[in-house]
C-alpha cells in the first residue's frame, strides 16, 4: 500500500534488499561506494559492521557521514543518507550480527569475527522512490531530528497560470491553482517545469 510506508518500514526494505551501497568519502574528499550488508534493522536504527583493516573502516572514523542506496525487486528505491555511531559494546553487536546472519560464519569463522566493528545510523534523513506505481510515489522521512530537509521544486507568487507547467510534467502531478501547486509526493523532481516556466516563477528547494 502507498500509504503504509513509515521509517522503519523504509529501513525493512534495506534490510530485505541486505546487499545495498554504501557511500562514503576519504580524507582527501573523493567519493567511495561499495556494496555492504545491512545486519540488523530495529527501533528505526540500521546496524552494519565492517573489518579495522579496510578502508571503509578508516573513512567512517575520520567522517561519519554516510549515505546509503538500495532498491528491490519491486523498483522501490530507499535512500538513507545519516551518520555512522561506532558502538561501544560491539562484541555484543558482533555475536548478534552472526547469530542473525548465519553466512557470516563463512566469512568470517571462529574468533576472526572480531576484527569486525558494529556501527549504527540512527540519525539522518530517509526516502522512499517507489517507480512502481504510476504517477511514481515518493516521500521523505527523519531519523533522530524533527525537520526534513527540502527538497525538489515549488511555484511561487510569480506564477501567472499559464499552464506551462503542468503541461510539461511527464508524471501530471500539477495541479491547478493561484499559484498552481507541485505534488511532492509524485514529482520526479527532473526540473523541466523549472526550465521553462516563462516567468521563472519556479524554485529549487
Amino acid at each position: 500500500m502507498r500509504n503504509s510506508y513509515n521509517t522503519q518500514a523504509c529501513l525493512q526494505i534495506l534490510r530485505e534488499v541486505k546487499d545495498v551501497a554504501f557511500a562514503s568519502v576519504d580524507e582527501n574528499g573523493m567519493p567511495h561506494n561499495r556494496i555492504i550488508d545491512v545486519m540488523i534493522v530495529e527501533d528505526e536504527k540500521l546496524y552494519f559492521c565492517t573489518a579495522r583493516g579496510k578502508d571503509f573502516y578508516n573513512q567512517i572514523i575520520n567522517n561519519p557521514n554516510l549515505a546509503v542506496t538500495g532498491m528491490n525487486s519491486e523498483y522501490k528505491m530507499i535512500r538513507l543518507s545519516g551518520k555512522a555511531e561506532k558502538l561501544s559494546n560491539s562484541l555484543k553487536w558482533i555475536d548478534r550480527i552472526f547469530n542473525e546472519n548465519k553466512s557470516m560464519n563463512d566469512v568470517y569463522p571462529n574468533e576472526s569475527r572480531y576484527i569486525l566493528e558494529a556501527f549504527c545510523i540512527s540519525s539522518g534523513e530517509l526516502e522512499i522512490y517507489d517507480l512502481s506505481n504510476t504517477p511514481i510515489y515518493r516521500e521523505s522521512f527523519v531519523l533522530g531530528k524533527e525537520e526534513i530537509t527540502p527538497s525538489g521544486f515549488f511555484i511561487t507568487e510569480g506564477c501567472i497560470q499559464c499552464n506551462t507547467c503542468a503541461d510539461e510534467c511527464p508524471q501530471k502531478c500539477i495541479t491547478v491553482g493561484e499559484p498552481y501547486i507541485i505534488n511532492p509526493s509524485q514529482c520526479l523532481h527532473c526540473g523541466l517545469c523549472f526550465e521553462n516556466c516563462p516567468v521563472n516563477a519556479i524554485i529549487r528547494k
